[in-house]
């Protein structure tokens, strides 16, 4: 079968950079369940940014991720259900509420920091090693690369460490 979206090029570029971010995500989804993660890869980067920046706003989250912040609310409340983050108030303004990782959210980003993240950025570097060209191309050669062996095998493939 002909690769529609593919043979038209830059008119369909964003359909394209979006079925190749959601073929990562579900990549990086088997990742995640075989080192007993029950989180959607999807929520990772709220977690991760709340590690890196600290307890934060929805705006300000919303922000740094580059969503929206409906978005940001729905995941949030998602993520406060499993237990991962809580709302407090902030340390700055006794008015404002900001989100924080909680106990169970940081054990979480602490083992996925130690164990998950590595494989799947290793996973991805490789697959990007030797791309170059124009940016059609570059978008071939990661799909090629991900038809011949998926994001999860490259991850097994690594090097503990």
């Amino acid at each position: 079968m002909t690769d529609i979206v593919r043979e038209l090029g830059y008119l369909t570029l964003g359909t394209r950079l979006r079925r190749l971010g959601e073929r990562f995500q579900t990549e990086t989804q088997k990742i995640m369940d075989d080192a007993g993660l029950a989180i959607q890869a999807a929520q990772f980067p709220y977690l991760a940014a709340l590690d890196r920046a600290g307890p934060l706003s929805v705006g300000d989250l919303a922000a740094a991720l580059g969503t929206s912040q409906p978005g940001v609310t729905r995941t949030l409340a998602q993520l406060e259900r499993h237990g991962l983050v809580e709302a407090v108030v902030s340390k700055e303004d006794q008015r404002r509420r900001v989100v924080a990782l909680s106990r169970e959210g940081r054990v979480l980003v602490d083992f996925a920091r130690d164990q998950v993240w590595p494989r799947v950025e290793a996973a991805v570097r490789g697959l990007c090693r030797d791309l170059e060209g124009p940016l059609l191309d570059q978008l071939a050669g990661l799909e090629q690369g991900l038809e011949a062996i998926s994001l999860a095998r490259r991850a097994d493939m690594q090097e503990p460490h």
